[in-house]
């Protein structure tokens, strides 16, 4: 097992290391809190296992990952809403309950490690959809971990299984 460490830089700023990389690496607005809540813009101060890997096969190369990995589609998206049954899963859209659309416009989403929060079983209300991606226009993300490209892929193909980012 291969783990990166993340390092809070300033709250919404911090460093990531792995062994034979580090990069800067974009958090949720809030920074990095051990008492994630929906909603609330943190980036959860927990060791983070990274459980699947998806992608925009029409945008990018399919990740060299022994993950389970597979290219997204419209029809991906994750719940978000805490009443609903499937809160914090994988769903088809179209979706009754509140969810994300993973399939998006920008390119946030284009590589997307699923991080294990909030998973085994979800909690209702304890956040969900927290995710390795790509850097969003704002330069803050809605919880999650987001580094440039490169960087994910090597901290992918360097068999990272899980981010601890228990430093706070």
């Amino acid at each position: 097992m291969s783990h990166a460490v993340l390092t809070p830089v300033e709250r919404s700023r911090a460093l990531l290391h792995w062994h034979g990389g580090n990069c800067p690496a974009m958090l949720g607005a809030a920074g990095l809190r051990g008492d994630k809540s929906e909603g609330d813009h943190a980036t959860p101060a927990a060791l983070l296992p990274l459980r699947q890997i998806f992608y925009r096969a029409d945008r990018v190369a399919r990740p060299r990952t022994t993950l389970p990995c597979e290219p997204l589609s419209r029809a991906d998206g994750w719940c978000d809403d805490p009443d609903h049954a499937d809160y914090n899963r994988y769903v088809t859209l179209p979706h009754p309950g509140r969810h994300e659309t993973l399939w998006r416009d920008d390119h946030a989403y284009d590589l997307i490690a699923v991080l294990g929060w909030n998973d085994d079983p979800p909690l209702r209300g304890r956040g969900s959809a927290i995710f390795l991606h790509l850097p969003t226009a704002s330069g803050v993300t809605e919880g999650c971990i987001a580094v440039e490209p490169p960087h994910w892929r090597a901290l992918i193909e360097a068999g990272v299984t899980a981010i601890d980012a228990r430093a706070a």
